[in-house]
């Protein structure tokens, strides 16, 4: 018979092996948490032509290499930017592709998790009117009905901004132009019943709608604001990602500042593995035409452009957006986006 001390012994012994082995794991697991080992980069993007950067280095897989293979780049697809800094703000992406509006709406709202770290497309955006309504002057637009995507996104605050300027206001504001919110698709449907008069869309529903609509352009991309020196669409992180995994960030920058200079020196292959991952993600393939019509109307640029993105803060404040302007001075952090511009040989962007 078994020893009733001895056993009792074994028994501490046993329990003393596995409590330090949970100890040994946890400590392990909670070592590689905060490494970021094996962990997944979430990336957010839209299947849009103005994330082109994304969507090639989605398909060849140059930003997953750029990173390394101790983590995963995870895709992560929206079609609007409210919901994706929504994403941001709930820790379930860490790097995104978006507008310069909804950016700084995340960056206000969250007083500063989220930055602006990189620019990825100018311009790219145009004011048309229906076939049956040809008008040569915005001031015209007064008693007319007028669509842009999204309340307070890049288009709508570059139509009121069109509108002040002409001496104009929105019917909200006490003005003659009803300003209405509908999603591009619906935007084509209702220009040609002729529910609204004119729309500010983006490329490439401004293509689009001329050829499929014959809608009429107004203003073209080089003549709705800043002759098409403005950031359509910026890339984001979020504050204390960048400061976790600053050399992740790093090589994500430059795989994106490689890419831009790939698309702008080889646009028609460009064009064709943004349509093959447009096709993909939302089963519609754009025509030949229109995708060279739309790339077109775009700049390809790693640059912000800093100044418009303060004078659409400005714009976000003055149209009610924003309730009082903020404090702007981390908004646009350029830190990163320029040490990898100069180890490239490149200029820095101030």
């Amino acid at each position: 018979m078994p020893n009733r001390k001895n056993s009792h012994l074994l028994s501490i012994v046993l329990i003393f092996l596995i409590f330090t082995g949970l100890l040994t794991a946890c400590g392990t697991q909670n070592e590689a948490a905060n490494s970021g080992a094996n962990s997944n980069v979430r990336v957010g993007f839209f299947p849009n032509i103005t994330h082109s950067q994304a969507l090639i280095g989605k398909a060849d897989g140059s930003f997953q290499k750029a990173i390394g293979d101790a983590h995963t780049v995870e895709w992560k697809q929206f079609n609007a930017g409210p919901s994706e800094i929504e994403a941001l703000f709930a820790g379930e992406l860490d790097i995104a592709y978006i507008g310069p509006g909804p950016a700084i709406n995340g960056f206000t709202k969250s007083k500063g998790d989220i930055q602006i770290i990189a620019g990825a497309t100018d311009a790219g955006a145009i004011l048309v009117t229906r076939k049956d309504l040809p008008i040569k002057d915005v001031k015209e637009l007064s008693g007319k009905k007028v669509a842009v995507p999204q309340f307070g996104n890049t288009q709508d605050l570059s139509l009121r901004n069109l509108l002040q300027a002409n001496g104009l206001k929105d019917t909200t504001k006490g003005g003659t132009v009803e300003i209405h919110q509908a999603n591009n698709s619906d935007i084509k449907t209702l220009l040609d019943k002729g529910d609204i008069d004119a729309a500010l869309v983006p490329e490439p529903w401004g293509s689009i709608l001329v050829k499929d609509v014959q809608a009429n352009v107004v203003l073209d991309y080089n003549q709705v604001w800043r002759e098409g020196n403005y950031s359509s669409t910026v890339v984001v992180v979020r504050t204390q990602f960048l400061k976790d995994h600053p050399d992740i960030v790093e090589n994500f920058l430059k795989n994106h500042v490689d890419l831009t200079d790939y698309i702008n020196t080889n646009k028609e292959e460009a064009k064709q593995t943004v349509n093959a991952q447009i096709t993909e993600l939302t089963k519609k393939p754009l025509s030949q035409e229109i995708l060279d019509a739309a790339f077109g109307r775009l700049t390809i640029t790693s640059d912000p452009e800093k100044d418009s993105i303060l004078d659409f803060v400005t714009l976000s404040v003055n149209t009610g957006f924003i309730k009082e302007k903020p404090d702007t001075t981390n908004l646009v952090n350029l830190s990163v986006l320029n040490k990898v511009l100069r180890e490239k040989g490149k200029s820095e962007i101030q």
